[in-house]
């Protein structure tokens, strides 16, 4: 028995993303992401010949309070032709009826049933044919036989009653549907249909916005909403955001930072360098993404439908017995053929098949809208099923970019450089690099007010650092073991050992805090050690607690633990274990497996589900990539991971929220227990009836109501889903 749907006719996902930049030399620094930063911004465009002022549409108060979540496109029901058929089917029925019971000739209501017939049973009936010619039986089929076998014997009011309740239910599970796809396709109305391109003259020319290419540049005037993701060439605004990436409050835009698709400009203008086609938009990668999940089934989907074909014969074996062998005995053929037919109808697993796929395509939709895309059913049923969570650090818990968290003084009021000195001083000669720690170095210096001056004769060495003089003097910046050694190039000849025991005594104590220390020297006396560390995503330890809750433990055993824990928590991590350690206490977490190769994580992924675990493992690199093809369940965290990544998992934050990993695992464990909810009613509901029928006397029409009512009632069941509570209530689990 098969069932369709209106998800079959959805748009192909688009699958290309931009090919990753060459990642900078190696140096020392935590564990970097996996993935390469995105290429460097081009240099702001060109002023036009006469700007033109830019022109506030929204208010700036608006900016104070995140703007309201987009009201979804609605299908208007004369749309749908499914409503249309039963509508047709509906009105017949009800002009048929009264004329009918009033003792009119057949003339007068004969017509009209024909027509109720017709109109609700034409499209159940071609589709079980359809079915049949494929050698599967349709509960489509069923019910067309059924009425047409209750008007064979005169009862033309109990058959088109029959007609019209599951043409009706019909048209609620397709208005269902659709209203699930017009949620996740209601994300496209907020990108604007046009935006204003900068020619490299300055001219500004309005085009349409899927015209736009990689490379154009856009003007983004106050209030309005970006036509495209890019990068920020020029300007400063707060842009509201909230619909992709979930951050209730505007965020500060400016030079070289990314922008999305459909997001809110504030205050000021914006010029834009569009980074993406319009197919790879974070926008349209949700709607593609969730359309094609909408296409996949369950494993207890795919389990129902295998047995739903020999419990559908079963059905019919058993119909065909009750008919044929009370007549064998001498029994009433009308009263026999309607009680056979009752039963058909009653016994028809429809409820059964509509419990499995609402529930996990209203969690597929609401998750997508909220920054997850989970990529099938079966994914979003497995996540609810994981019972230990395996974390990757780089990029997972911690942003993956390095910030300056101390300056040290290697030798306190020696060389007369104080150490915010010695920061501008680092920052100079780190200016000109593009390395993630030069970003770090040169972010600090901004953020603590400092003169970063000039600095010429710039030269970068991999695995050593950086050299430039800067106001005169020459100024060195990297690895401690490289520039602090006796006789290392660079340092001063009359440095004495004492002052080298002294700086390697400060690196060391900073290394040993889980920090990477940078050694800084000016004309070769060193002068500061940088203290740098990888800053956790906001609400990791939150985020940990939380899984640690949903798994059912507080945690594994310490550093190194073997897999005897059933359920927990682990940082399963390639960096060494003094910053994986102090990662892991930051965010509660205190099994941690750190030092690993790719092969290592893969071997305690499958250690913990030879035990019998259902692991979670959440990446973004492509040393996570083989970890996550192995785990029951794989999230990849989609703005820093890697290609491999995002194809291996099952599931993509969008926004690399931590607190978005138990939210939608949770959201899937609602889902799974609504597929109970709706199997338990539906067993139920057919249990009883055939009892019913069975043991006494059931009319069918009652048994008509009861059937489609128990349908539709799980079909509502498993749509609660979509409601925008259904997150809220999961991010509390």
């Amino acid at each position: 028995m098969t069932s369709t749907s209106s998800h079959g006719r959805t748009q192909q996902p688009a699958t290309g993303r931009p090919a990753p930049a060459t990642p900078p030399a190696d140096r020392s620094a935590p564990e970097a992401p996996s993935a390469a930063a995105p290429p460097a911004a081009a240099p702001p465009a060109a002023a036009p010949p006469r700007p033109t002022a830019p022109q506030a549409t929204a208010p700036t108060a608006a900016l104070t309070a995140p703007a309201p979540p987009p009201r979804p496109r609605r299908t208007r029901l004369s749309a749908l032709p499914e409503v249309r058929w039963a509508a047709l089917s509906a009105l017949a029925f009800l002009l048929a009826f009264p004329l009918d019971l009033a003792g009119a000739p057949a003339w007068a209501w004969g017509p009209l049933y024909a027509v109720c017939y017709t109109a609700g049973g034409w499209e159940p009936g071609l589709a079980g044919l359809q079915a049949l010619r494929e050698r599967t039986l349709d509960v489509d089929l069923l019910m067309v036989v059924a009425a047409i076998g209750a008007a064979g014997i005169g009862q033309f009011l109990d058959g088109g009653l029959l007609i019209v309740i599951f043409a009706v239910s019909g048209a609620l599970e397709a208005l269902a549907t659709r209203r699930t796809e017009d949620s996740v396709r209601g994300l496209l109305d907020l990108a604007p249909s046009t935006a204003v391109r900068l020619a490299p003259d300055g001219r500004e020319e309005t085009v349409e916005a899927a015209a736009l290419r990689v490379g154009d540049t856009v003007l983004v005037r106050p209030g309005e909403r970006l036509p495209a993701d890019g990068t920020v060439l020029a300007g400063a605004s707060e842009v509201e955001q909230a619909t992709i990436t979930g951050e209730p409050l505007p965020v500060a835009k400016g030079p070289d930072d990314e922008v999305f698709a459909g997001t809110l400009n504030g205050t000021g203008a914006l010029r834009v360098r569009v980074g993406k086609d319009a197919t790879e938009w974070a926008i349209a990668r949700i709607v593609a993404m969730v359309e094609e999940a909408g296409r996949t089934k369950a494993p207890t989907q795919v389990f129902i439908e295998k047995v739903e074909q020999r419990y559908s014969a079963a059905v019919v074996a058993v119909t065909l017995a009750l008919f044929a062998v009370p007549l064998f005995f001498g029994a009433d053929f009308t009263t026999t053929l309607l009680r056979a037919m009752t039963f058909m109808i009653v016994a028809s697993p429809c409820a059964v098949v509509l419990a499995t796929m609402p529930p996990l395509l209203s969690a597929i939709a609401t998750a997508g809208r909220h920054g997850v895309l989970v990529k099938s059913a079966a994914a979003m049923e497995r996540l609810g099923a994981v019972t230990r969570v395996a974390l990757d650090k780089t990029g997972t818990l911690t942003e993956g970019a390095p910030r300056v968290a101390g300056v040290r003084s290697p030798v306190p009021g020696d060389s007369g450089t104080d150490e915010a000195r010695a920061l501008a001083l680092a920052a100079a000669a780190e200016q000109p690099s593009e390395h993630p720690i030069a970003r770090a170095v040169v972010a600090a210096a901004r953020e603590r007010g400092l003169r970063v001056p000039g600095a010429c004769e710039f030269s970068s060495t991999p695995g050593r650092g950086v050299h430039a003089v800067v106001e005169g003097c020459t100024v060195r910046v990297g690895s401690p073991a490289a520039l602090l050694s006796a006789g290392a190039p660079g340092s001063g000849e009359g440095l004495t050992e004492e002052q080298l025991r002294g700086a390697r005594a400060v690196a060391s104590e900073i290394e040993a805090t889980g920090h990477t220390a940078v050694a800084v020297l000016l004309d070769g006396v060193p002068v500061a050690v940088l203290a740098l560390t990888d800053r956790l995503h906001p609400g990791a330890p939150e985020a940990v607690a939380r899984l640690h809750r949903l798994t059912g433990a507080e945690g594994g055993s310490g550093v190194g633990a073997g897999p005897a824990s059933e359920a927990g928590v682990t940082l399963l991590t390639g960096d060494n274990v003094r910053a994986a350690r102090r990662t892991a206490e930051e965010c509660g977490i205190t099994d941690v497996r750190a030092g690993l190769l790719p092969q290592g994580k893969v071997a305690a992924v499958r250690a913990w589900q030879d035990d019998g675990a259902k692991v979670l493992m959440v990446g973004d690199g492509v040393n996570d990539a083989p970890a996550l093809a192995t785990a029951h369940s794989g999230v990849a965290m989609g703005r820093v991971g890697s290609d491999l990544a995002l194809e291996t998992a099952d599931a993509v934050v969008v926004r690399d929220e931590a607190g978005a990993v138990p939210t939608v695992v949770a959201l899937s464990r609602r889902a799974r227990r609504l597929v109970a909810q709706n199997l338990v009613i539906a067993s139920v509901c057919i249990g009883a009836l055939v009892t019913w029928d069975l043991a006494g006397h059931l009319p069918l029409p009652l048994g008509v109501l009861g059937h489609e009512g128990s349908t539709v009632l799980v079909g509502l069941n498993g749509l609660r889903l979509l409601r925008s509570a259904a997150w809220r209530r999961a991010a509390d689990a």
